[in-house]
């Protein structure tokens, strides 16, 4: 099951086809974009660029719509994770030297 990050509502699998959303496809419940980087599933904000694809292009917001070729939609069971590692980027960010 995927859900959206903005609304936590379930995305229909048809909406969704396959790995990959359409870039300008919009969540049925809240009308926010699909293909952000916090759906995504390689989003983690404690790597660099916060991402865990090496290959990406840095995204300067990751809720906005982006091209991402890497995009692939995180399914909803990643939403600890998520938080956790949102957790630990704040932790790095206070205590650096």
């Amino acid at each position: 099951m995927t859900l959206c990050r903005f609304c936590r509502k379930s995305l229909d699998p048809d909406l969704v086809p396959g790995e990959n959303a359409p870039v300008r496809e919009l969540c049925p419940h809240c009308g926010m974009d699909v293909h952000v980087c916090v759906n995504c599933e390689f989003y983690d904000p404690s790597y660099a660029n916060s991402c865990r694809e090496p290959q990406a292009e840095r995204v300067s917001d990751p809720e906005a719509r982006n091209a991402c070729e890497y995009f692939r939609l995180r399914g909803g069971d990643d939403f600890q994770d998520d938080e956790a590692a949102k957790a630990r980027a704040q932790l790095e960010n206070l205590f650096k030297k």
